[in-house]
């Protein structure tokens, strides 16, 4: 009897214990972060969107909350994703431009890969107990002639599958020399889908721990080839099937959730990394039908005005953030998410890291707030390494802020200072920087000592 007794008292602990880490874990949801790749303000249907339907994400959208002022942190890929990775403004990681070749990188005057060193959001969500995959797009070091970045684990991730800018390219997805080739085994029109196999499949043997994934795609970056015998230059009648595969590939990866019974205890966050390009919004557009993929914003890719970084932002958690609302109060940016995930999954900050970020989980939970600490970029150091839009009229300052109701533009030399009040004037079509004297020096002002307090990086030599 008293074996028996003893034998029951170790099966009822073990169970207790069970239950215990089961609640621990649903307290802690996973974590999908999907991103999409040159995806514009105005691309999704939930968004005002008119270039293709997109029902998997709007639908996504109904089912959580939607955010219109959402910014990226760059509006060019590499910074863009090192500011998520690192909640910090990415120029702090000297990466002002997408990552090249080593004399690119230096006549942009930034480092040849994301120091390891930087804080980085997988590392302090592993330390935390989540199992941590990255899958798709990296672009923070690798490719070209930059040898030996260094690799994912670096970083904090337990798995990736990573494209050929990245210090481990995956061969199915990498046959040659280059971001993409008809050598490749997964074709450029499966990229999506065998990201979002991967992700089922790390679900699948992730065993008690949950788990943080990053689910960076190719889509929506040029070049679009739906299919086999596209034409490649045919832009307009290629971005409808790669936009709409994009969707349906989501739609498969959120049912695969659901058929796991993953669903409710799932944070599934989508974004983009920065604005379109081309945006379908000149003359060599006219007449097809096509509306601007920055909406009604001003600019695109490779300009500081919202059209290049004010990007779709949607974040689904069943039963812990407010379904079917649209918060167009809070204004957000891509360096919250560090410290925001950090707060959900229970994770500790790094010690002693300064964070440009904040803890925005209350917003995301329903608690709007209008007001915050000014936000800043800045993009286009030289006019000889920096690409920049077409059109003269989109290519901005290589200075901003966003204060309140305020946008504020200006170059590093002090001059070009343009002010818009985006709650008037979304478009920034109607410069109030002269008819606002005080307001444009005191927000020169905050400008030109943040671009100051950056890193001085290294120059090319000439």
């Amino acid at each position: 009897m008293k074996t028996l007794a003893r034998l029951f008292a170790i099966l009822t602990a073990v169970a207790l214990l069970s239950i215990s880490a089961h609640a621990a874990n649903s307290a802690r949801p996973h974590i999908i972060f999907i991103l999409a790749d040159d995806l514009g303000s105005a691309d999704l249907g939930c968004y005002g969107g008119k270039q293709s339907p997109t029902p998997r994400l709007d639908r996504l959208a109904t089912e959580g909350t939607k955010f219109t002022n959402y910014y990226s942190a760059s509006p060019i890929c590499s910074p863009s994703r090192c500011g998520l990775i690192t909640g910090r403004y990415p120029a702090r990681s000297n990466i002002t431009s997408f990552l090249q070749t080593r004399a690119g990188n230096a006549g942009c005057e930034m480092a040849d890969y994301l120091d390891p060193a930087q804080p980085a959001l997988p590392r302090q969500l592993k330390a935390a107990g989540y199992a941590t995959a990255h899958f798709g797009k990296w672009h923070l070091g690798g490719g070209r002639d930059v040898a030996s970045p260094p690799k994912f684990a670096a970083y904090g991730y337990d798995e990736n599958a990573g494209t050929w800018e990245s210090p481990e390219p995956h061969p199915d997805i990498t046959a040659t020399n280059w971001i993409w080739s008809d050598q490749d085994k997964v074709k450029r029109w499966n990229r999506t889908a065998f990201f979002v196999d991967k992700t089922l499949d790390f679900l699948d043997r992730r065993g008690a721990a949950p788990c943080f994934i990053n689910v960076w795609l190719d889509d929506v970056h040029t070049p679009w080839v739906p299919d086999e015998v596209s034409d490649k230059k045919d832009l307009p009648k290629n971005f409808h099937p790669v936009l709409t595969e994009m969707d349906r590939q989501i739609g498969r990866l959120l049912d695969g959730l659901k058929a796991r019974g993953l669903e409710e205890d799932t944070l599934v966050i989508f974004a983009s990394d920065n604005g379109a390009l081309p945006t379908f919004n000149g003359p060599n557009f006219a007449g097809t039908g096509i509306g601007s993929r920055s909406g009604i914003y001003r600019g695109s890719k490779l300009s500081l005005y919202e059209g290049g970084i004010r990007l779709p932002f949607i974040v689904r958690w069943p039963g812990r953030v407010p379904a079917g609302r649209v918060d167009d109060q809070s204004v957000l940016s891509a360096t919250d998410v560090f410290p925001t995930l950090c707060a959900i999954a229970g994770a500790k900050l790094p010690a002693g890291a300064k964070l440009d970020g904040i803890d925005a989980s209350a917003i995301w939970r329903g608690q709007p707030a209008a007001n915050r600490a000014p936000i800043y970029w800045e993009y286009g150091r030289n006019k000889e390494f920096f690409k920049f839009p077409g059109p003269v009229k989109d290519r901005s300052p290589n200075l901003a802020l966003r204060r309140g109701q305020w946008k504020f533009l200006i170059n590093a030399d002090g001059s070009g200072a343009e002010l818009y009040d985006l709650a008037a004037d979304p478009a920034e079509s109607h410069n109030v920087a002269t008819a606002q004297p005080a307001l444009t020096r005191e927000l020169t002002q905050l400008a030109l000592d943040w671009r100051h307090s950056l890193p001085k990086l290294p120059v090319a030599a000439k």
